[in-house]
């Protein structure tokens, strides 16, 4: 199943740090890519985030001004990468699937950039989710399907394809099913945690990642989204927490996290999700999806769905 994400101008804020020497101005720079295909300059943007390391300090994607303008990719750095190395890596993750743009540098003036990328943010609406910030309070209907997740340190604000893959499936799942106990793997901002929350109001939720300072901002925004009686939030390292063991096993796991520690953990989800339960996966370009569904289906769990947006899968499993 394919699905489009039509948002208009599409934008994004994340946290990293990068290595290399260039010169800066204000202390960043910023590598920008010039693509003319919607698509590509999303699959270019998700690898600078997600797959290509050190992530940008900050990343924005929006359409120049006018027809037939190209999609304009800027990735922010305190110390940006080489762009003849980085052209290389993006190379090699589209696999020749269509021709990277060169990236060139840029030098960043003395602004408030920050403040800048989270008030272009728009709004996202997922099935009866929007996720905005609070620049679009006033102009968001402030229903149950209302998140409020600012731009900020923590990956999570529903403009990348697998975060929004994510909500499409919580989206459906839960107009379908009630559920009662739910882990979201590898949290980030919280948003898929307060997703269920608000479809579930009487679900059990605990949010997990690895990164302490991620803990720390999901744990603001479920408490800026009221969520703070049904969602707990802690750090671990995967499955292996005792918190995480001791529950009973889930009737809905989310882990919108890489290719990589999917596989690693496919033995351990599995032993955490009850009989009959559902598991959405992210965070994997489509050409990966099928290596994990394999790995999955070996472990116990049959494909119900493959979202694809954008060169991102989403998946929707079920243990049998």
């Amino acid at each position: 199943m394919t699905n489009s994400h039509e948002t208009g101008a599409d934008h994004g804020v994340l946290s990293g740090t990068a290595s290399a020497d260039a010169p800066v101005h204000g202390g960043l720079s910023a590598i920008v890519i010039e693509i003319a295909d919607r698509n590509g300059a999303r699959t270019l943007a998700g690898a600078l985030e997600n797959l290509i390391d050190p992530p940008p300090d900050a990343l924005s994607m929006f359409e120049a001004a006018g027809p037939g303008t190209p999609w304009r990719i800027t990735a922010y750095y305190g110390d940006p990468p080489d762009p003849g190395e980085l052209h290389a890596s993006l190379e090699a993750i589209v696999g020749g699937s269509f021709d990277v743009p060169a990236p060139r540098l840029e030098s960043v003036p003395d602004l408030n950039w920050v403040a800048m990328s989270q008030a272009a943010l728009p709004p996202v609406r997922a099935g009866r989710f929007t996720v905005h910030g609070s620049h679009d309070r006033h102009r968001v209907p402030q229903g149950p399907g209302a998140i409020l997740i600012e731009a900020g340190e923590a990956f999570g604000t529903a403009h990348h394809a697998t975060t929004y893959g994510c909500l499409l499936a919580i989206d459906a799942l839960t107009s379908k099913r009630r559920y009662r106990n739910v882990l979201d793997l590898g949290c980030g901002s919280g948003v898929l945690a307060i997703a269920v929350a608000r479809a579930n109001p009487r679900a059990r939720i605990l949010a997990s990642d690895i990164d302490e300072a991620s803990v720390l901002v999901a744990r603001e925004n479920v408490r800026a989204n009221r969520a703070g009686t049904r969602i707990r939030t802690i750090a671990a390292a995967g499955l292996d927490d005792a918190e995480l063991r001791n529950r009973r096993r889930y009737d809905l796991l989310i882990a919108n996290i890489l290719a990589g520690p999917l596989i690693r953990l496919a033995k351990d989800i599995s032993r955490a999700v009850a009989n009959g339960g559902d598991l959405i996966l992210s965070g994997l370009l489509t050409e990966q999806a099928r290596e994990i569904t394999a790995t999955y289906r070996a472990a116990g769990f049959t494909l119900k769905q493959n979202t694809r947006i954008a060169g991102w899968s989403t998946l929707v499993l079920r243990r049998a």
